[in-house]
């Protein structure tokens, strides 16, 4: 793939501006598909593909948690663990509104808004992770602790 065959999205900006080495990775986008047809098209575990979620506290501040693909996100023991009484998901509205995405299509670099991030701790132990690169159909493949670094992304174990 050369260097022109892939978007160049605010998330590819924000990682070239912080010199994290990337393999872009398209694949044919199918609404609903999610990281299961992400995975089966790019031919690799659903877990090393990470999904970016935009969720909100009881209190409406807006966070942004990294999952495994195949894993949910308990979101009473992220509220525990952030000392808030609920976390939910944030409508289709908002999220696109906080990051500039389009759902499906959601990178936790480049967000229109700064937001918080927590990753799963056991991505971390991962070799490479693919992650939504900002545009439907199309995820990077990085180093989760260089994507950590670069987000300042709280490790947290909120899987299930």
């Amino acid at each position: 793939m050369s260097k022109n065959d892939y978007p160049i999205t605010q998330g590819v900006r924000f990682l070239r501006e912080k010199k994290i080495d990337f393999v872009p990775r398209q694949y044919d986008y199918q609404e609903h598909g999610g990281t299961a047809r992400a995975s089966l098209l790019l031919g690799v575990p659903e877990e090393i593909v990470v999904k970016t979620l935009v969720m909100e506290t009881d209190a409406g501040r807006p966070l942004i948690v990294l999952m495994h693909g195949n894993r949910e996100v308990s979101t009473k023991q992220l509220a525990r663990t952030l000392g808030a009484k609920s976390v939910a998901p944030c409508d289709v509205a908002k999220t696109e509104r906080l990051t500039g995405y389009s759902v499906g299509g959601i990178s936790p670099f480049g967000t229109r808004q700064k937001m918080p991030v927590y990753i799963e701790k056991t991505i971390l132990a991962l070799p490479r992770i693919y992650i939504n690169g900002g545009k439907r159909g199309f995820l990077v493949e990085v180093d989760p602790k260089q994507a950590q670094d670069a987000l300042a992304a709280v490790a947290v174990e909120v899987g299930i």
